[in-house]
């Protein structure tokens, strides 16, 4: 599918004049940040999923397994890998049977907690999401549409935010 064709004009620029217009001016600029915020979310969004979607993976999938990748054993309770995720449980329960379901993921119990289940990944699932890496590195996170200091600037002012909103201590 190709991308749509570009708008004549910003809309959130002129959602921003029309919010000026009906008196809110001293919101407008803070409407106009949000919205362009979740709009250029949805743009990045969009351009993970187009390069996902040749490993059968949406991008909560490809966060889990790269999550798993990254720990000693490949294995995580799968409370921990929600806590990690900054996701409800639930939703990692449904990544992890998509993800078992394509054998990249296997559930395992957990070792001293009779409670727990670990989620772990299996070598197929490496192999996946090492793959898919690549090819967001290749084609998203080194040509983010961003100079590098605008990213540094972005980065520090969105960890400044997170921080602030109560998403970490540091």
């Amino acid at each position: 599918m190709a991308d749509p064709a570009p708008l004549p004009s910003d809309p959130i620029a002129e959602a921003q004049r029309q919010w000026q217009e009906h008196g809110w001016a001293d919101a407008a600029d803070g409407m106009a940040a949000v919205t362009a915020i979740m709009r250029t979310q949805q743009i990045l969004l969009a351009r993970i999923e187009a390069v996902l979607k040749q490993f059968d993976l949406t991008f909560a999938r490809f966060e889990l397994l790269r999550l798993l990748s990254f720990t000693r054993h490949g294995s995580l309770p799968m409370a921990k890998a929600s806590a990690r995720l900054q996701v409800h449980p639930t939703s990692v329960t449904n990544a992890v049977d998509r993800l078992q379901a394509a054998d990249l993921v296997k559930r395992v119990p957990h070792p001293t907690d009779g409670r727990a289940t670990l989620v772990e990944i299996t070598d197929a699932g490496r192999a996946r999401v090492d793959a898919a890496t690549a090819e967001l590195n290749r084609h998203i996170f080194r040509r983010t549409g961003f100079a590098a200091g605008e990213i540094a600037q972005l980065n520090a002012l969105l960890h400044g935010f997170r921080r602030d909103a109560g998403d970490f201590e540091e």
